[in-house]
This record gives C-alpha cells, structure tokens and sequence, in this order.
C-alpha cells in the first residue's frame, strides 16, 4: 500500500514534506493533552519519519515506534531518527494494515495515523481499526488527522479540490465520510470521544478502546 506522498529529498538523506511543517505543532498540541505520559505509542503510515521525531522529542516519556509498508518511507525515518538519536525513537518497522501478518502483537497504549485515510483504499481504514481494535489496551486512544466529509457540513472549495485531485490519481483514494469511520471504529469496540477542527480544514478524531 502506498502512503508516502511526493516529497523533496534532503542533504540529510531522509524525505521532507512541507505538509509537516505546517501541521506538527497543531497536531502535537492534541496529542500532548490526550496521550498518556509513559506507555507505547504506534505510528501507522509515518512515512517521511519527521511526525515522530518531533513527537518523540517533545513526548520522551512515550516509546514511539513509527511504521510504513514503503521500504522508501522507512528509509527516511531512520535517517531522521539516526540524526536525532532519541532513545525513545525505535527502528520503523515494516507493518501493513493490509496485511494481518505484519501487525505487532501490543498491546499500545496509542495509535496515531496522520494523513492515510485518504491516501490509501476503505480496504486500509478497515484494517486500521480491525488493527486498533486487537493492538490497544482498553482505554487506549486512536488519534487520526486529515480531512473528511461530514453531514451538514459544507465541504470546504480546498477540500473539494483535493479530493477530486486524489480520485483523479486513483480513484480507489479520496476523502472519507466521516461517519463511515465512525462506524467502521464502533465495530471494532472503539469509541468515538472527541472532534477537533484544526488548521486547513483538517479534523482530529479521536477514539477510546472499550
């Protein structure tokens, strides 16, 4: 599954998405009032690996394992983890929600998906949450950031842009209606706890292991 988007190549040999740049610190503001302070945090889709090195910089209570099927995205994060030498950073690891055989058993504490939901078929969000579902401690928390559609709510010209730009690259891709994904969780013995609007019209949706 594919879930590293274009980016530039840096001096340091890691990737570098302007993305990031724009919506680390809003994310990680979320992420510090509802993640636990010690426990083990699982990253899906990290791709280029600079989500979690600052998030396990500013959280070094937390053991943050970034992961990604994309042998390229994985190379990234370790060239962003070996030069920030956290010890709380582990090796990314090669995990697919496509596939249940490269799951880690857990149990997390958290899990955080950034950016995937859209950029991947509904095949991945259903195995995401079959995986959130099995992998979290009960109470643990699912935190997933990006754009959605909602009931009643006018979808924003840029997020229409967006999405029409991602079906036009595969149309198995684009944004999801976000009660699907509510629903979808449910299934899987997650609730649904709490909607953020953040920057760009992007949505926090965060979700509690029953």
């Amino acid at each position: 599954m594919q879930t590293m988007d274009a980016m530039d190549a840096t001096p340091a040999g890691g990737r570098s998405s302007p993305a990031v740049a724009r919506n680390t610190g809003p994310i990680l503001e979320v992420l510090r009032a509802h993640l636990p302070h010690r426990g083990v945090v699982l990253e899906i889709a990290a791709g280029s690996g600079e989500h979690a090195v600052a998030f396990a910089t500013a959280l070094p209570g937390l053991d943050w394992t970034p992961s990604d099927p994309s042998a390229e995205a994985r190379a990234s994060i370790a060239a962003w983890a070996g030069a920030a030498g956290l010890p709380n950073l582990c090796a990314p690891i090669a995990l697919d929600v496509l596939d249940t055989a490269s799951w880690p058993d857990g149990p997390f504490q958290a899990l955080v998906c950034i950016n995937m939901i859209h950029i991947s078929p509904w095949t991945a969000t259903e195995g995401l949450m079959a995986l959130a579902g099995r992998g979290l401690r009960p109470g643990g928390l699912l935190a997933l950031y990006g754009p959605y559609r909602e009931a009643n709510v006018p979808l924003a010209p840029s997020n229409a842009a967006f999405d029409e730009s991602l079906r036009a690259r595969d149309p198995a891709w684009g944004l999801r209606d976000r009660d699907a994904v509510v629903a979808l969780a449910r299934d899987e013995r997650l609730a649904f706890t709490m909607r953020i609007e953040m920057p760009s019209n992007n949505l926090m949706l965060l979700f509690r292991r029953v």
